[in-house]
């Protein structure tokens, strides 16, 4: 009888070899089998050799279900926090393969039929798969008696296979059956007969069993559901052709009432929002009174906090608070030409001492706030970067708002619409604009180098009304000699040139017949109060150029006004012809634009260099200027065309200069800075803003009337001095004719 060989959990490959009849099975484990002396085990040479304690390692591995190759730094605009957040949640799901398919009801028509279709083959199947099976098992049969005895003749180095598999025979559907063939031992698989294939026909499919050889983590076994689109057909919405004869009035006649429907539903829309305003209201008082609150945040007690702040410092100011409303000089009473200015509070910030502020702007709408910017104008000391503070006449001791920047401000202006619009221009040449509403230490959005900026410090900065898109919009210039349009669009600055401050004197020809351009540097300019596409250029070598911008490539006029810098031009608000400039060399020059002559209207020597001048809102005949020597100078032409009614210091130290000044837009106040850091408010005399007396007749009249009224007063006010210069200019220039006749006429008599 034939040795057995020993189950197995796995196909052993031997070789005749020494006498080594111990054989490693692939579970680990030495079997001794017998009738397989001098044979041993084959291993390949490359194969690893592991200890005991490294072959009892048990290793554990996790396998996951996601995407290595998903992207994970996807973002998307959050619109309640105005910016760009990841998404947490990212898609895992890989399709490989999908496939539309059509859902039956199980028990239709429809279905019963394909049931049994596929029933009728399932039979089909077994049928052939039984006639298979008896015919594979009778050839396996007769291989086997032959292998048997062709044992005894065969070598004892001959191979042997052994191998045993415990699934069970699998048979596909549709596609007939596969048999597995396995021969165990030297033993023969007696052929079934005819009633036991039919039995096996006829018994239930047994369960298949899961392949024991092959590893797998159940874990990782997860059932992907199939992706399923569903659709529907909706009937097509119903369609009508409709023509008739339309008239002019009955198009007018249409808009009308669409028109009037719109305001009808906004008129309910503001209705609604005031009957919400109310009840939000008649919420927190409800709230306030029980005291429910909500949490500690010190954003909640901030608007209390601010009312109990002002309180103290009016308590602490208050004299200083009756002064601005109450105090009027009555010295002036006794002196006609003459006026004074009475300090009121003093506005510092201790983290800006060593500052120089270089620009003043007073809020358009709100009438005590005023913008603060800070920067340096030494070249060596630009790395403290730039400071804008806010303050307001409520609370002089700390400002409003603060923001800090990387770059010294070097202007600003406050939009006259939104007043919580701020523009600012920088000392690097780029251009910001600052919300206060947002209430966050970043401007809103900035100019760079990737979307164009100036090449040079930007001097000033002025908004302008909306063009024609809508779009807010300002203008800028700066020293390398371009004044440029930005326009705000989804919080980006649109950047365009409007003109070259080009120095036509200075036009050089180089190689080849080109032309060498130098620009001038401009450092101030202004719109026309009447004419918003007029605007004046001043430039750091004395000329101020009068431009347009509808002409970008030339100038409308060119004024020689000065020796030196221009340091401020300014229309004025009432003359629309007339605009002073005031420069470096000393001088303050009034210009009138109607004459055909060069020469200025009015020429002012204050003996130091001047920082800043500014027209008072309320009459057209009333400047201030601030020296660099720490003075203030405020002239009144209708009173005295030659002097200044008040010259004040302000400065106790002979090393701080007054660098700008500006008028309140409603109170008789003033607000001049140093350049250390310092604001100081003044209140002017009576004698420095006197007003016009009204008239009976204008009691009756309306507000809109007497300021029209009030107007054209200032207007011939200022042309009636302008009316007695221009006559003296042409008496002085016909004296001289005069003067040459007679001396010819006195020549003839002596040679006669």
């Amino acid at each position: 009888m034939p040795p057995k060989v020993a189950s197995t959990k796995g196909a052993i490959k031997v070789r005749t070899g020494d006498d080594e009849n111990a054989v490693e099975t692939l579970d680990g484990h030495e079997e001794y089998i017998p009738g397989l002396e001098n044979k041993q085990l084959l291993k390949p040479e490359n194969q690893l050799k592991l200890t005991e304690t490294e072959l009892k390692e048990e290793i554990t591995q996790v396998l996951t279900a996601n995407n290595p190759h998903a992207p994970h730094n996807i973002v998307r605009w959050n619109f309640k926090e105005s910016q760009y957040k990841p998404i947490a949640n990212i898609d895992q799901i890989v399709i490989h393969f999908s496939m539309d398919s059509n859902l039956i009801h199980c028990e239709s028509e429809e279905a019963k039929i394909q049931m049994r279709m596929q029933g009728d083959e399932d039979d089909t199947s077994d049928r052939l798969g039984s006639t298979a099976g008896a015919s594979v098992r009778s050839a396996a049969r007769s291989h086997s008696s032959a292998r048997v005895r062709g044992d005894d003749t065969k070598s004892s180095a001959s191979e042997i296979d052994i191998e045993e598999d415990d699934a069970p025979e699998e048979e596909e559907e549709k596609s007939g059956s596969k048999v597995d063939v396995e021969v165990k031992g030297r033993d023969a698989t007696p052929v079934p007969s005819h009633e036991q294939a039919t039995t096996q026909k006829r018994a239930p499919k047994e369960k298949k069993l899961t392949n024991q050889f092959n590893f797998s983590e159940r874990g990782a076994q997860t059932y992907n559901y199939p992706v399923r689109d569903r659709s529907t057909i909706t009937e097509p919405p119903p369609r009508a052709n409709f023509s008739g004869m339309v008239t002019q009035w009955e198009i007018y006649d249409s808009y009308q009432e669409d028109f009037g429907r719109q305001q009808a539903e906004k008129q309910k829309e503001q209705k609604k929002t005031i009957t919400v305003k109310k009840e939000v209201e008649v919420k927190k008082k409800k709230a306030n009174l029980t005291g429910e609150l909500i949490g500690d945040s010190i954003e909640m007690i901030a608007p209390a906090v601010k009312i109990l702040e002002r309180m103290v410092n009016q308590n602490t100011f208050d004299d200083i608070s009756q002064d601005f409303k109450y105090y009027e000089d009555q010295s002036d009473e006794f002196r006609d030409q003459e006026g004074s200015l009475l300090p009121l509070w003093t506005f510092t910030l201790e983290k800006v001492k060593k500052m120089a502020i270089t620009a003043l702007c007073w809020s358009p709408k709100y009438m005590d706030l005023f913008g603060v910017s800070h920067g340096s104008y030494d070249y060596t000391k630009q790395g403290g970067g730039g400071v804008l503070l806010l303050y307001t006449l409520k609370n002089p001791s700390y400002p409003e708002y603060i923001l800090d920047t990387t770059s010294g401000i070097m202007s600003l202006d406050i939009h006259p619409e939104y007043p919580y619009l701020i523009t600012m221009g920088f000392f690097d040449g780029n251009v910001g604009v600052y919300n206060i509403m947002e209430n966050k230490e970043q401007l809103a959005c900035m100019s760079s180098s990737n979307t164009q900026k100036h090449t040079d410090t930007v001097w000033q900065v002025k908004w302008q009304p909306e063009d024609l898109d809508g779009n807010l919009n300002f203008y800028s210039v700066s020293s390398d000699g371009v004044v440029v349009v930005w326009t705000l669009i989804k919080n980006e600055l649109g950047f365009q040139k409007v003109i070259h401050l080009i120095m036509k004197e200075l036009i050089t020809e180089g190689p080849n017949g080109t032309q060498l351009i130098t620009l001038g540097s401009g450092v101030t300019f202004d719109f026309h109060p009447m004419k918003q596409h007029l605007f004046l250029v001043g430039t750091q070598e004395g000329k101020v150029h009068f431009c347009s911008k509808y002409h970008s490539h030339a100038f409308i006029d060119t004024y020689d006004a000065h020796h030196m810098a221009i340091y401020r031009v300014a229309w004025n608000p009432y003359h629309p012809k007339i605009f002073i400039t005031c420069s470096e060399d000393w001088t303050i020059k009034i210009w009138d634009q109607t004459t055909n002559s060069r020469e200025p209207m009015f020429t002012f020597d204050l003996g130091s260099s001047v920082g800043d001048v500014a027209w008072a809102p309320y009459s057209s005949t009333v400047f201030a200027a601030v020296t660099g020597d720490g003075k203030v100078c405020v002239y009144d032409l209708n009173v005295n065309k030659f002097e200044p009614l008040c010259e004040q210091v302000l400065t106790s130290k002979k090393r701080t200069k007054l660098t700008h000044i500006a008028f309140n837009p409603k109170h008789p106040i003033i607000i001049a800075s140093d350049d250390r850091g310092t604001v100081i408010c003044l209140k002017l005399s009576p004698n420095l803003r006197k007003k016009p007396k009204e008239k009976k007749t204008q009691e009756v009249l309306k507000p809109e009337e007497k300021e029209a009224m009030r107007i054209e007063y200032e207007y011939q006010k200022l042309e009636k001095l302008l009316q007695m210069v221009r006559q003296g200019d042409e008496k002085a220039k016909r004296k001289p004719a005069a003067a040459k006749a007679a001396t010819k006429a006195t020549e003839a008599k002596k040679n006669e």
